[in-house]
């Protein structure tokens, strides 16, 4: 009866401030990310996450950054996001867009610089459709011989 009675902790839902901030929506795969950048201290929540707790894949946490290493201001900007659809990578993908697309909004400048690294395109490939009579979109059945 005692495990009935007790309280379960929740962790207070941390309320962000993001007023003067510059809004983006980067797309990648079925991901919709919807971003909020602002001047700050280099934080980036994740559905209401930190980064680290959102994504455990380091590989995931690089690709996010990296539009703020490219023009080396890694600290000097605060990001919120709320991402829908896909999977991680997917995801990731749509805030690297979302992110690079902000950035322009505060600095025109810096679209030269993110461009070249082609942070602010669209990546557009998406999995290809399944064929008939195959196992897969390309994969066909094993051929037996008799």
């Amino acid at each position: 009866m005692e495990s009935v009675n007790k309280i379960i902790e929740k962790k207070p839902k941390i309320k962000l401030d993001f007023k003067d901030s510059k809004y983006a929506t980067g797309r990648r795969k079925k991901s919709i990310a919807k971003i909020w950048v602002k001047k700050g201290s280099g934080k980036i929540y994740v559905n209401g996450k930190l980064l680290d707790e959102y994504f455990t894949n380091n590989t995931h946490k690089m690709l996010i950054t990296r539009p703020f290493e490219v023009i080396n201001q890694s600290t000097n900007y605060d990001v919120k996001c709320s991402v829908s659809g896909g999977g991680h990578t997917g995801q990731a993908g749509a805030m690297v867009h979302g992110i690079s697309k902000a950035l322009i909004q505060f600095d025109p400048e810096l679209k030269t610089t993110l461009k070249t690294e082609k942070l602010n395109t669209r990546d557009s490939r998406s999995v290809e459709r399944k064929k008939p009579g195959r196992k897969k979109a390309r994969r066909s059945f094993q051929f037996s011989k008799r």
